[in-house]
């Protein structure tokens, strides 16, 4: 008969992925209406911390008999900051306005917007870089506007490794300070320590070990997340001193105040293993 502690983080993991589902599904409906003309199939990314990120933006062009689709326009601002992101016109980059906290990160992909492609590439992203931005574009074929919002963590895989009956995880980059929970492979929680140091960036490095022997061909699952983003890694132990691990994330880009309401009496449970 399963434990309580089984059906707790089993429920745990189910209900991480069908809340995401649907949040997505809020997202489309709500952001459906009125965009027929420019679209986005990530309205809501979450930009990893001094990494790249592209902010997806697309249109329906408009083309010639010769294949051509004519001069587009196409202008990237930040809501409540002046200047522009990026701007392209007469089929060459305007910068002349442009925000200084995007100089020479910023940039588009030329060769793809006679296709309809008018995303923007944000290179080596800040913490400050959160926030809505709004893509407008004036092609042949139509002018709009469309609202990203952009979301900024800190997040990595964590390493396993396998000393004697210990098993311990370090992940090297999180942000903002992640929660951690173990379970075995019958989704029963386990016990474990988990520490916390950050650097002068307030990155976080988690390192977690589990208190309970680690067995030889087990799988065991540990969930790292904060509000933005959950890792889920499952790592089967094979003697081995570096333990193979798969990680999977799935990122809560709704409002966090939206998604803390509507999950927390669900997860009351698993957060009180958290803390």
């Amino acid at each position: 008969m399963a434990s309580i502690g089984n059906i707790i983080f089993g429920s745990m993991i189910i209900l991480i992925f069908v809340m995401s589902g649907f949040i997505i599904l809020l997202l489309a409906i709500a952001f459906s209406g009125g965009q027929g003309f420019l679209r986005a199939t990530n309205r809501s990314p979450v930009g990893n911390l001094r990494q790249d990120v592209v902010l997806d933006c697309s249109f329906s062009p408009k083309q010639d008999s010769q294949g051509r689709s004519g001069d587009v326009s196409v202008t990237w601002k930040k809501v409540g900051l002046t200047g522009v992101v990026y701007r392209y016109q007469n089929r060459a980059p305007d910068l002349v306005d442009q925000n200084p906290t995007f100089k020479d990160r910023t940039q588009l992909f030329p060769n793809a917007l006679a296709s309809g492609n008018a995303s923007l590439l944000l290179q080596r992203v800040r913490e400050q870089d959160q926030g809505v931005y709004q893509c407008i574009v004036s092609a042949p074929s139509g002018k709009g506007s469309i609202n990203i919002h952009l979301w900024v963590a800190a997040y990595s895989a964590p390493k396993f490794k396998q000393v004697g009956t210990n098993l311990t995880a370090e992940a090297q980059r999180w942000f903002p300070k992640p929660n951690a929970a173990w379970a075995d492979h019958t989704g029963r929680a386990l016990n474990s320590s988990t520490q916390f140091f950050n650097n002068s960036a307030g990155i976080f490095r988690v390192m977690s070990t589990l208190l309970e022997p680690a067995h030889r061909d087990e799988t065991y699952t540990l969930v790292i997340s904060n509000h933005l983003v959950i890792a889920i890694s499952e790592a089967t132990l094979t003697g081995d001193s570096d333990v193979p691990v798969r990680t999977d994330f799935t990122f809560n880009t709704a409002s966090p105040r939206l998604l803390t309401s509507c999950l927390a009496p669900t997860l009351l449970s698993f957060c009180l293993l958290l803390t």
